[in-house]
Formats: structure tokens, sequence, C-alpha cells
């Protein structure tokens, strides 16, 4: 007869041998379910930011991963998007979320600058890669640079140095700054303010406005007042859109003051319409007319998105993405710091970039170009708005490895 003690020492060996079994079956079935591989967008998709990445950005990203069928590595690709409103709160909020609880593998931001420095630090601790694709702070490669971080479009560096250059060179050689009131609109005037006077120009006042304005009357009296030769706009989006309009309102094209914006896309162009932007000089990373395989992108993405061009946010955006999934299939892994690894390792080929290097500070080393606006009678179809002026290769646009402050670089 066997004994209560017998009975309980089985009915223990039992339930240990099913618990075993259990969490033998448990673990096959992990192992053999497909990982889905999640991509975050963190963009303002509403406001006065969204036409520079917004919904053309989001459409940019699905684009990319259609080329790619939606997985890669034996993963399935997952797109999430939110618009961060531009508030700091709510864009690292969403950031925190969604590495914590949800399980996104990557990031690509085209967020104000204060939310994306924010990000980029919270990206870092994490060790999962933050991809900027819209965000101009040089901050972001410099002094806040992380492993983590990637700048794959503008910056406030390299957008107004070739045209503050330029403009000097021409003799305008005084300026006066219309400037968003935060940490964006600050970094670009303090870099092109270093521009002008290493060209031997000077600045002669500056005024900061609020982000989104709808009017600009009392500083643009300001700039008229001052009068220097060159009135800079350090904004973007409906900013610049409503502070040019009122400028030409107010008279100081015809005045003689050169309006100079520093981050001008061809969206905005196509907002305020030729009449008032033709003759800006700008800089810019990207144009869609500018050979056979950017043609033949824009047409693709105008199918898809109302007639519309991508911008340089928007084709960055699809660049970043496809790249990244690159390194993701060759490392058969989602873990950051090997992604990255991976990516900096292997160069940039796609439709708008050839053999271009990542650097150690995250800096995608692509080259830049010199852009004129045409005037209504030199376009000769829709958005055919730019003349092309000149290449200005990576090592003469971006930041010099010698005047960073990033400690990546002077580990390298």
């Amino acid at each position: 007869m066997t004994s209560g003690k017998q009975v309980h020492r089985r009915l223990a060996l039992w339930l240990g041998a099913s618990a075993l079994a259990m969490t033998a079956a448990t673990g096959v079935w992990a192992q053999g379910a497909a990982k889905t591989l999640k991509i975050g967008i963190i963009a303002d998709q509403s406001g006065p930011y969204a036409d520079n990445g917004g919904p053309g950005s989001v459409l940019a990203a699905r684009l990319a991963i259609e080329d790619w069928k939606s997985a890669v590595a034996g993963m399935k690709i997952e797109l999430i998007v939110a618009d961060d409103q531009n508030k700091p709160d709510i864009g690292v909020a969403t950031a925190k979320r969604w590495i914590e609880q949800e399980g996104v593998d990557v990031i690509v931001g085209g967020s104000a600058s204060s939310i994306a420095i924010a990000t980029q630090d919270l990206m870092k601790k994490a060790n999962k890669p933050y991809l900027l694709a819209g965000t101009a702070s040089s901050e972001l490669t410099n002094s806040a640079c992380s492993p983590m971080g990637q700048q794959w479009v503008l910056d406030t560096y390299s957008l107004p140095k070739a045209t503050a250059q330029a403009l000097v060179k021409q003799g305008a050689d005084s300026w006066f700054f219309v400037t968003v009131d935060y940490a964006f609109g600050k970094a670009w005037q303090a870099d092109t303010t270093k521009f002008v006077t290493e060209a031997g120009g000077k600045v002669v006042g500056s005024v900061l406005h609020p982000l989104n304005s709808t009017d600009f009357s009392s500083f643009l009296l300001q700039a008229q007042a001052s009068k220097a030769k060159v009135v800079a706009f350090a904004n973007s989006g409906a900013d610049f859109a409503n502070a040019v309009k009122q400028a030409q309102e107010f008279g100081l094209p015809q005045g003689g003051q050169t309006l100079a914006p520093l981050g001008l896309m061809i969206n905005q162009v196509h907002g305020v319409g030729l009449d008032v932007a033709k003759g800006l000089s700008l800089t810019t990373p990207f144009y869609w007319d500018m050979n056979d395989e950017t043609r033949a992108f824009a047409a693709r993405y105008k199918e898809r998105f109302n007639g519309r061009v991508p911008n340089e946010a928007q084709a960055g955006t699809y660049s970043a993405i496809n790249h990244y999934l690159k390194a993701v299939q060759e490392t058969k892994s989602t873990d950051g710091p090997a992604v990255v690894a991976k990516m900096r390792e292997i160069p940039i080929n796609d439709f708008q970039m050839k053999n271009v290097r990542i650097r150690e500070d995250g800096q995608v080393m692509r080259p830049m170009y010199l852009a004129q606006v045409k005037s209504k009678a030199e376009s000769k179809a829709p958005y055919d708005y730019y003349t092309i002026k000149a290449t200005i290769p990576a090592e003469q646009a971006w930041r010099p490895a010698a005047e960073s402050t990033c400690p990546l670089l002077k580990k390298s």
C-alpha cells in the first residue's frame, strides 16, 4: 500500500514534470513565433511643420517598407505613427512608451529640435537607433551626439553655410535675423552668424518670434529699419511661408533687402508661389529632378500623394529606413548597437545617394547642393522650381571633425 508521503512525492514529481513540459512547449512556441520589427515615426502630423514631413514622410516610410515586401530577416515589419504636436512632453512620452511598453525597435524623427534632443538621449539609454530625417539642430551630431543617433537630411550648420558664404561674397555683408524662438532657430542663427563673420560680413540685429506665428509685421518692421542688406529667416514650415509673404507685402525686396531663407524646402516654394520665391538662394541635400533615379522615385511618390513631389525630409525618411533594413538583413538582428555598427560599415546606395558613409558622430556624409529658385517664365512644369548652381562635397558641407565637440569623433 502506498503511503501518503509517497503519494505527495509522486504528485510533486508529476507537477514538476508537467511544468517543465509546459515551459519547454512555451519555449518552442516562442522560438517558432516570428518577431515583428516595429518602426516608429514621431513628427508633427498636423501643425506648422506637418507639410515639411508629416503625412509625406509617413508615405515615404511605407514605400521603403513595401520595397522590402513588409518583411526582413524573417520578421514582419510594422509601422507605427505618432503626432507629437510640437510638444516635448508628448513627443518624449510617446518615445518612452514605445520603447518600454510596445517594443519599438527604431524611431525615425522629424520633430522639433527640443523634442529630438530629449528623444535622442532616451534612445541612447535604451540602445536603440534614432534616425533623424527633418530635425535640423546641429547639436544632435555635435555636443548632444549619440552612438545611436544619425542625421540623414540636414542641419543648422550645413544649410546656411554655402548660402551665407555666397551672399557675402556678392557684397551682401550686413545681416538681420528673424528667428523662431526655440533651440532650433537659435542654433540656426548662431551657426549662420559664424559663417557670415568668417566671410567678412556682420550681423546688425535680430528678433525672436514665437513658433506658429501668423503676424510678422512688428518683426519685419525692425528688419526693415535695420537697413541690413540681408534679412535671414531662421525658421521653417508655416512660419517661413507667413514671414516671406509678409516681407513682400512690406516691400523689403523692393527696398533693396535680400531675403535669405535658411531652411527652404520645395513644398514651401510651392506654397508661397514662384512670384514670391523667385531668385531665392538655398542649400539642399535633395532635388527630385536631379537624374533619372530621383525622377522615378518622385513619379512613384506623386501617384500616392496627390501629385506632390518628395522634399528632402521625405526622401531622407525613405533612405534612412531602407538602409536600416539592409543592416537588419545583414545582421539578422534588431540589436541596436549591432545594427548601427552595420549601418556605418556598409555604404548607402539608393536613388539619391551613392557610396555615402555614416560618420562616427552619426552624420550621413552626403553632398549638398546650392540652388536658386526659378521664375515663372523659367519653370516649364509643376515643381520645376530649382536651378542647381553647384555641388558641395560632404567634407565642405558638414561640420568638420576638428570643429566638433562630439566625443565619438574624438575617440575615432
